[in-house]
């Protein structure tokens, strides 16, 4: 079984603060996580001028505005993350939500690009991040066929490596509405390797679809889940971040590969002491 790579999606969960989200890489790392994930916008792009301007009470004052300016890192704090993580030995990469924070995101040399949900309707973005050939993770949530389909012919037109991902976008998702039999059907349909984006409670429907031969398995972390943000009740604490890396490794290690009628050297001296009393049993495949 190949070895899911698995990103731990610290999104906006930092809530602003550089330490928080030096504290969150800092337990991915200790869980074992091959990557952590950030989101990236210029929200004077991503939103309207009537929204932001709408009421909105958060830690950062009155306004949509403020609070959304509030979750947004800076250029020198996106240097800061990317020395740190260097010091912690491991993977970073952003889902730019508008092609000014792609840009951004630019002078980093990241190795990884992410599609969110919301951004796979938008061709002109789509076509901006192949053209950078960087292998892609791309998320279907909120997504018919057709726009699947798009995104993955817009990646191979550009010879641009990807995978997709089966997500649900609610949240936290109710796991009835999980239809991780939707990641074979990805792969039938499309030829390409799919992951899963989970945004559900505890770690049941995680375990489930590393059992379904994804290629990646992503989670959003936090410090608390009581904290403030949106993100924070999809999101797995500390002890689920150790959990899940641990239980998903063993699993892999488990499936191993066919060995009908193959008796394992660790088993040859148990088989002849269990085996003796068996009249003209011949031990000679020992």
């Amino acid at each position: 079984m190949k070895k899911i790579h698995l990103i731990a999606e610290i999104g906006i969960n930092h809530n602003g603060d550089i330490n928080l989200a030096k504290k969150l890489i800092d337990e991915a790392s200790l869980a074992g996580f091959d990557s952590v994930k950030f989101q990236k916008r210029n929200i004077d792009k991503v939103y309207t001028k009537e929204f932001l301007d709408g009421a909105r009470e958060s830690p950062w004052g009155k306004t949509q505005r403020d609070q959304k300016n509030g979750l947004e890192f800076n250029k020198d704090q996106y240097l800061e993350i990317d020395e740190y993580c260097k010091k912690k030995n491991i993977n970073w990469f952003s889902s730019a939500w508008d092609i000014d924070s792609l840009k951004f995101l630019d002078q980093f040399n990241l190795r990884y690009h992410k599609i969110a949900s919301a951004m796979i309707v938008d061709e002109d973005f789509l076509n901006e991040v192949a053209k950078r050939g960087k292998h892609t993770f791309i998320s279907t949530g909120m997504s018919t066929i057709d726009h699947i389909r798009n995104s993955v012919e817009i990646f191979k037109k550009n010879k641009c490596s990807f995978e997709l991902m089966h997500c649900v976008s609610t949240y936290p998702m109710e796991v009835e509405h999980a239809n991780l039999s939707t990641i074979s059907a990805l792969k039938a349909m499309f030829d390409c390797n799919v992951g899963y984006s989970g945004h559900e409670t505890g770690l049941g429907v995680s375990y489930a679809a590393s059992m379904m031969g994804i290629s990646s398995l992503e989670r959003h972390i936090t410090l608390d889940r009581s904290m403030y943000g949106s993100d924070q009740a999809s999101s797995i604490e500390i002890n689920g971040m150790r959990q899940l890396v641990k239980i998903i490794r063993t699993m892999e290690k488990s499936i191993g590969k066919p060995s009908i009628g193959k008796i394992l050297d660790e088993e040859k001296p148990i088989a002849k002491k269990l085996r003796e009393h068996i009249k003209d049993h011949k031990v000679d495949y020992i």
